[in-house]
């Protein structure tokens, strides 16, 4: 089964549609490939719709509204690798995640948060594929009030 085929199941899984792909919010592009790596820019929690879904971690929100964003933040990714290498196929690797989580000072469990990228990336790619290393860290504010941004480097063929 391909990469492509497994987000079809996911996303029939979840019940989530793919948002569309991510237009820069500044001067920046929302991937560029160099060499075999293919690098994204921070993503945000959009919906299909292309609304964003905003709070704090700790305040507004819990962990599991925090995972569903984190969620909709990898299909955003998704998204964006499909439109720059025409299919997910390509990707051999997910090599880095950071995720930056918009919490409470009291909110410790930003990996919990940043994990549903990360799973959904698995569920995708493969159990060794889909797994590279990560960071997740909190932040006192992310932009738009969004809960969760992140970004992920990607090794190609």
């Amino acid at each position: 089964m391909t990469a492509e085929e497994r987000l079809g199941e996911q996303l029939v899984r979840l019940g989530l549609e793919m948002p569309p792909p991510a237009e820069p919010k500044g001067m920046y592009r929302p991937a560029l490939r160099v060499g075999d790596f293919l690098y994204t820019a921070g993503h945000l929690p959009v919906r299909a719709d292309g609304s964003l879904i905003t709070g704090r971690l700790g305040a507004e929100l819990d962990v599991e509204a925090g995972y569903g964003a984190a969620q909709l933040v990898a299909l955003g990714i998704f998204a964006t690798v499909r439109r720059e290498l025409g299919t997910l196929h390509r990707v051999r690797q997910v090599v880095k995640v950071l995720g930056a989580v918009n919490s409470t000072p009291q909110f410790a469990q930003q990996p919990a948060v940043i994990d549903g990228c990360s799973e959904l990336f698995v569920a995708v790619f493969g159990a060794e594929e889909g797994r590279g290393v990560r960071t997740a860290l909190g932040a006192a504010s992310l932009p738009l009030g969004v809960p969760v941004e992140i970004e992920a480097v990607f090794q190609v063929g």
